[in-house]
């Protein structure tokens, strides 16, 4: 077993933000929530308390029993974490009269492992509504700010037999200038972790265990084309070779030429892949819907229909391959439960139940930047690992309205030249999604000596770590003028171009 850190998660909007800064010392790290802690075995290098919305004080706080944790691992607090350990300990945690939220400046830092390197007036990143007025006995303050006596804590030597250190700020984002070296002493210095979790590292291993886990049996997986389910075909491809079938089927929803650009990738890579041209029946199916999630639900039955189809010509399958990632399986266990809403194209958990499979997910444990990470180190071409993320409905969600073979044939040219043109004047790498939207409005133009009464379309391109927030690209008027104007002079039926410029939130990246 590789070591690892343990989450314990609170319910705060900066868990994942944790896990990932970990990670990013090469340092492996798991979510779980406060509630459900496993048997800390020797894997399990440390263990660290995430913030919370909640408050200590709140009669409805969030309760773990610190006997657990504290005392048999390195403890880091991190805001309600620090005030949790603060107050069940012995300390003093009042409401504050005001929240205290943004930049602060570290004020009397002392000497500790711990904040090696770090030096008076570093900057900190505060949000929390509770104040740590006193500290337990056998404690010893670290730090402050000008606002807060007690920023950084820990237990004395040999009041514990582990080390146990608490902050009342959030080391994890980018405001707080040295939060990483800060989590880079506690975890490598304090608590001994050897940053050797690597996509190299990840690669041999997950092979290992698929190779051992799968032995001579047979794998179907369905493609779509994008980064998640590619890596994970090849991860698998790398462990049982011609055992492994993928089936990659056209909706009619993808990207011009895209399903035959795609196709012709995969046999490079020496997948065994069945493509299927399901264009007409999707169409048919979706013809007249115009509900959002109408539109998910027959795209996701249709798929499943299709895909159990080309499986049962198959003989002694007996695992369904999936691409879920990490993000996906945090949700599953939230703190606050999995989403009210799951968006239907995702939900595709009928499929092992009709197929009568089990279900394999090689990338269960990575972050979506971890993903292509790990696609660069299996060679995987540029052209897929570097795709940006697409929409599992594909098109129909850019197609506000219903679905018409001719609305898709309109807005793949559409798309084609915004993505081809980012991708000529070199802005495909410093967009992390980009699309075309079809408008359901038409709007007065005139072209020559003609008025035209024709289509909008927008423009979205978005920058973004894993899609849970995301800003608006600022790309240059000059380009945006370009592509304005040659979708206009060549696409036939759209006479009018807008560009985007909402964030997530409060927008969501695509519009449906």
């Amino acid at each position: 077993m590789h070591e690892k850190i343990l989450i314990l998660d609170f319910g705060s909007q900066y868990t994942q933000l944790i896990a990932r800064r970990v990670r990013e010392l090469n340092i492996y790290s798991e979510i779980v929530p406060y509630n459900k802690i496993p048997v800390l075995d020797e894997s399990i290098k440390a263990v660290i308390l995430s913030g919370s919305p909640f408050s200590v004080t709140d009669k409805k706080a969030l309760q773990v029993d610190l006997d657990k944790i504290i005392g048999k691992k390195p403890v880091l607090g991190i805001c309600y974490g620090a005030q949790y350990i603060a107050q069940k300990l012995g300390g003093n945690v009042q409401r504050s009269e005001k929240r205290e939220y943004g930049k602060a400046k570290l004020e009397s830092v002392q000497q500790d492992p711990f904040l090696d390197g770090i030096q008076k007036g570093s900057q900190v990143w505060m949000s929390h509504g509770d104040t740590i007025f006193e500290i337990p006995k056998g404690f010893k303050v670290l730090a402050g700010t000008e606002s807060i006596p007690i920023a950084a804590f820990k237990a004395a030597d040999k009041t514990y037999a582990a080390p146990v250190y608490c902050i009342q700020f959030h080391p994890e984002v980018t405001h707080s200038i040295d939060g990483k070296k800060l989590l880079k002493n506690f975890l490598v210095d304090i608590a001994g972790c050897s940053p050797s979790w690597t996509p190299a590292s990840f690669v041999g291993q997950t092979i290992t265990e698929l190779k051992e886990k799968l032995g001579d049996d047979k794998v179907i997986m369905g493609l779509s084309g994008g980064v998640d389910s590619t890596v994970g075909a090849e991860l698998l491809h790398k462990a049982i070779g011609k055992n492994l079938t993928c089936i990659f089927v056209d909706n009619g929803l993808l990207r011009k030429d895209e399903f035959q650009e795609v196709l012709d990738s995969y046999k490079v890579m020496g997948l065994n892949v069945i493509g299927v041209d399901a264009r007409q029946r999707f169409w048919t199916e979706l013809k007249g819907e115009s509900d959002p999630e109408k539109k998910r639900k027959i795209i996701g039955r249709v798929f499943i229909e299709v895909f159990e189809a080309e499986a049962n010509k198959l003989k002694d399958i007996k695992w369904l391959g999936q691409g879920t990632i990490y993000p996906d399986v945090i949700e599953s266990v939230s703190v606050h439960g999995p989403s009210v809403t799951i968006k239907s194209h995702h939900n595709v958990g009928g499929l092992p139940d009709i197929l009568n499979l089990k279900i394999i997910e090689p990338l269960r444990s990575l972050f979506k930047d971890e993903v292509r990470k790990v696609g660069k180190e299996l060679g995987i071409p540029d052209n897929i690992n570097g795709r940006h993320p697409f929409p599992g409905p594909g098109l129909a969600i850019r197609i506000l309205g219903d679905i018409t073979p001719e609305k898709v044939a309109l807005l793949q040219e559409a798309d084609a030249i915004f993505i081809n043109n980012l991708k000529k004047h070199q802005l495909y790498n410093e967009v992390w999604q980009a699309g075309v939207i079809l408008l359901p409005v038409q709007s007065v133009g005139v072209m020559g000596d003609e008025r035209t009464y024709e289509q909008a379309v927008a423009l979205r391109a978005v920058n973004s770590m894993d899609g849970m927030t995301a800003e608006w690209s600022k790309l240059p008027y000059e380009f945006l003028a370009t592509v304005s104007s040659e979708i206009i002079n060549n696409v036939r039926g759209i006479n009018r171009v807008v560009y985007d410029i909402s964030t997530k939130p409060p927008a969501t990246i695509e519009w449906e």
